[in-house]
C-alpha cells in the first residue's frame, strides 16, 4: 500500500513541521520498489528530528542499500499531533523514501538506544496496523528485529520483539537477511529457528523464564527448544565499518546538524557506570589517512558547515592531535567547525585545544561526573581536581567563554559533602574564566542522576530513592544560589526510577509497558510528555513494583535476567571491580595494563584475524589460540564476516 498524496497532504496542512513526514531529501536513496526482492525498514521510534541525528541509522541505511537487491528505507515515529490525524483516518505508518505502509516491507529493524523509547516501539507497530505481540505475528507479518544498547537486557521487550540483535549490527544484519531470503516462504516459527540459529541472535519466544516463589527473582532462564544456544554473544564488527559521506540532508532542524565520523568504537577508561564502555570493548580505531579522506567526502557530498568527531572518548583516539591539525589547516578559513563532544580529561592537553582556536567558542564540554578525587576514584575516573581545573584554565586562555561540566547525582558511596562539591567546583571554575573574560565567563553543569546499568560493575548498586535525590539536587541548588554565571540543568528523578526499573527489568514488564502505552504513555525521554502517572499507574494494575526492580540491594550471585546475553566482559569480573569500586581502587587504562576482564577471549579468533594496528586492547599471546587460529577454528568469523574483512582496506597508522 502506498499512502495516497493528496489525503497526507490534507493531514500535514494541520501539523506542527510538516517536513517531518514527506521524504525526499537530498542524499536520501529512493530505488525501484517492484524490481528489489527483500526491503526492510529501518525504525528509529522517535520523532524525525531526533532519528535523523542517529549515525548507527546512518550506518545501516547506507549498509543495505550499498547491496543492489536490498532496498533500506526510514522511518520514524510521528509527534502527538500527526498520530492523532493518522489514527483518525486510519492512515498506516509509511516509510519516507517511497510512502509505502511499513507492513510491506519484508523486515522492520528497530534502533532501541535507550529505554525511554520502548512505549514507543508499541506506538511504532500499532501505527504500522500490525498486532503489538510476537506471538500473534504470522509469517504475513514483516519480521521485527531490535538492537541496540538497550537490548543488552532485552526481556522487558521480549513480549514485542521477534528477535533481538546483541552488539554491533553491521555484519550480523546482512547474514539476518541472507537468512530471510532462505526462509520467506516457511512459517514464522520456522523463520525464527534458523534465524537463532545465527551467532549474537537472540530470539525470546524459544527461551522460558522461572521465578523464585518466594522473593520473585529470577531462577533460571533457559531454551525451551532444541538447537537454540543457552547464552548469546553479542556481536562485534572486527574492523570499522565504512564510514558514511553521504549524509541525508533534513528539510527541517534536527537535534544535531552535523556530519559525523566515528574516529573510533570502544573504551579503554573502565569507568564503572559506563553501560556503552563495557558493551563496546574492545577499542578499534580508523586509520588517520581514512578518516581525513571521509573528511573530504563528507565536505564535497554534504556542504555540512560542522564536523563531530565521535567516540565514548574523542581524545583518546591515538591519532586526535595530528587529525585536528591536518582538518584545521585544509579547511583554515572555510565554514568547517570541527566537533569533539566527548573529551577525556586524562588526555586533553592544551595543544588540542590550540588546535581548536580559530573555531567556533559555543562552549567546551567535559565530563568528571564528580566534584571530589575520592568519588572519582569509586568511579574509576581518577582525575585529580588540579587537573581539571588546569585544563578549564587553557580552554578559557583560548578564548572559549562557557565550560559545560557534565555530573551524576546518586552514585553508590555518595555524600552531602561530595555534592556540595560539585556547586564549590563549578565556582572555582568560574572564578577562572573571570580571569580571561570578566563578566562574559559562563559554566553550565548538567546534574543527571546515576541509573545502575546492566553488564556494568555498577549492576549491583542501587537506585536511590526519589526523594533523596531531590534532596540533593535542592542541596546543590542552595550551594550555587546568586551565582548567576552558572548554569544549572537537572533531570526529573521520577525519570531515572523509570529508567532504572527497565534497564533492569525481566520480562513481567512486557505486562507494564503495555499497560503504560494504553494509559498514554509515548516520548518518555520528552520532559513535557513524560507520564509518570501512567508509568505507575501501570506498574500497580499489573501488581509489580518499580521500586523493587531500580532499587531492591542485589546479592553477588543473583541470577539476572540478562545473564544469558553476552557483552564480552565476564560477571565474575564486573564483580571483583565492584568490590574494587567500594574500597576506593582504581584500575588504568587498559591500553597500558589488561586486567582480564573476558573480552580478548570471547573474540580471540576476531583479534587473531584483525589487523594488528585495528584493535587497542594490549596484546595477549597464546599459542593454543593461535594454533586454533591456523587450523582455521576461528571464533566469530562467519561468511559475511570474512568476505567483509577480505574486501576491507587494512588500516595503517
Amino acid at each position: 500500500m502506498i499512502i495516497n498524496d493528496r489525503e497526507l497532504d490534507r493531514i500535514l496542512a494541520t501539523v506542527q513541521k510538516p517536513a517531518r513526514y514527506i521524504g525526499g531529501e537530498f542524499n536520501s536513496i529512493v530505488k525501484d520498489w517492484d524490481t528489489i526482492p527483500t526491503k526492510i525498514a529501518l525504525a528509529f521510534p522517535e520523532v524525525y528530528d531526533l532519528g535523523m541525528s542517529n549515525l548507527g541509522l546512518a550506518i545501516l541505511y547506507n549498509l543495505v542499500n550499498r547491496q543492489p537487491h536490498l532496498l533500506a528505507e526510514r522511518v520514524f515515529v510521528p509527534w502527538v499531533d500527526m498520530a492523532r490525524a493518522m489514527r483518525a483516518r486510519r492512515m498506516p505508518l509509511y516509510s519516507l523514501e517511497t510512502r509505502h505502509a511499513v507492513r510491506d516491507f519484508d523486515l522492520i529493524g528497530i534502533s532501541l538506544p535507550y529505554e525511554q523509547l520502548f512505549s514507543n516501539v508499541l506506538n511504532l507497530l500499532d501505527l504500522a496496523q500490525m498486532p503489538l505481540h510476537s506471538l500473534e505475528r504470522d509469517a504475513s507479518f514483516p519480521l521485527v528485529l531490535a538492537g541496540g544498547n538497550a537490548v543488552f537486557n532485552p526481556e522487558p521487550m521480549a513480549d514485542f520483539i521477534d528477535m533481538f540483535v546483541i552488539g554491533e549490527g553491521e555484519d550480523v544484519l546482512l547474514e539476518i537477511i541472507a537468512t530471510f531470503e532462505d526462509v520467506r516462504h516457511a512459517d514464522r516459527d520456522t523463520q525464527l529457528r534458523r534465524m537463532a540459529q545465527i551467532p549474537g541472535v537472540y530470539v525470546p519466544r524459544f527461551y522460558h523464564p522461572v521465578y523464585h516463589p518466594a522473593d520473585g527473582t529470577l531462577m533460571e532462564l533457559s531454551p525451551t527448544v532444541a538447537g537454540v544456544p543457552a547464552h548469546i554473544t553479542k556481536r562485534i564488527s572486527p574492523l570499522m565499518p565504512e564510514p558514511v559521506t553521504k549524509f541525508i540532508l533534513p528539510h527541517t532542524d534536527v537535534v544535531f546538524s552535523r556530519a559525523s565520523v566515528e574516529i573510533q568504537r570502544g573504551c579503554t577508561r573502565g569507568c564503572r557506570f559506563c553501560h556503552a564502555g563495557m558493551v563496546f570493548r574492545p577499542v578499534r580505531e580508523r586509520s588517520l589517512a581514512e578518516l581525513l579522506e571521509t573528511v573530504d567526502a563528507i565536505v564535497r557530498d554534504t556542504g555540512h558547515e560542522e564536523l563531530g568527531l565521535l567516540s565514548l572518548s574523542s581524545s583518546d583516539y591515538s591519532q586526535i592531535g595530528p587529525l585536528v591539525q591536518a582538518i584545521s589547516e585544509k579547511y583554515q578559513g572555510a565554514a568547517l567547525n570541527i566537533s569533539l563532544p566527548s573529551l577525556r580529561l586524562e588526555s586533553f592537553s592544551a595543544e588540542l585545544a590550540e588546535m581548536l582556536v580559530g573555531r567556533r567558542k559555543s562552549g567546551f564540554t567535559f565530563a568528571p561526573e564528580a566534584a571530589t578525587d575520592r568519588l572519582r576514584n569509586v568511579i574509576n575516573k581518577p582525575i585529580r581536581t588540579e587537573s581539571l581545573l588546569e585544563a578549564v584554565d587553557a580552554v578559557y586562555q583560548r578564548g572559549w567563554q562557557m565550560v559545560k561540566l557534565y555530573f551524576m547525582i546518586g552514585q553508590p558511596t555518595e555524600t552531602d559533602e561530595d555534592v556540595i562539591a560539585i556547586g564549590t567546583l563549578a565556582k572555582q571554575v568560574l572564578a577562572i574564566g573571570r580571569r580571561y573574560h570578566n563578566n562574559k565567563a559562563k559554566v553550565r553543569i548538567g546534574v543527571s542522576t546515576f541509573v545502575p546499568k546492566p553488564h556494568t560493575p555498577f549492576q549491583w548498586a542501587s537506585l536511590w530513592d526519589v526523594a533523596d535525590i531531590e534532596r540533593k539536587q535542592r542541596i546543590l541548588l542552595d550551594e550555587i544560589r546568586g551565582q548567576r554565571s552558572i548554569l544549572y540543568n537537572y533531570n526529573n528523578p521520577e525519570e531515572s526510577l523509570l529508567e532504572a526499573a527497565l534497564s533492569r527489568g525481566d520480562r513481567r514488564l512486557g505486562a507494564v509497558i503495555e499497560r503504560a502505552w494504553e494509559l498514554g504513555a509515548g516520548f518518555d525521554a520528552w520532559t513535557d510528555q513524560f507520564r509518570g502517572s501512567a508509568w505507575w499507574q501501570a506498574f500497580d494494575d499489573v501488581g509489580l513494583s518499580a521500586a523493587w526492580y531500580a532499587r531492591r540491594p542485589r546479592l553477588a550471585d543473583e541470577i539476572f535476567p540478562w545473564d544469558h546475553i553476552g557483552a564480552g566482559v565476564e560477571k565474575r569480573w564486573l564483580l571483583l571491580d565492584w568490590q574494587s569500586a567500594q574500597q576506593g581502587e582504581t584500575k588504568i587504562d587498559c591500553r597500558e595494563h589488561c586486567y582480564n576482564c573476558g573480552i580478548l577471549s570471547a573474540f580471540k579468533g576476531l583479534r587473531a584475524a584483525t589487523p594488528p594496528t585495528a584493535w587497542k586492547c594490549p596484546p595477549v599471546r597464546n599459542p593454543r589460540w593461535q594454533k586454533k587460529v591456523e587450523a582455521g577454528d576461528v571464533i566469530g568469523l562467519t561468511p559475511v564476516v570474512k568476505a567483509s574483512m577480505a574486501r576491507a582496506k587494512v588500516p595503517e597508522i
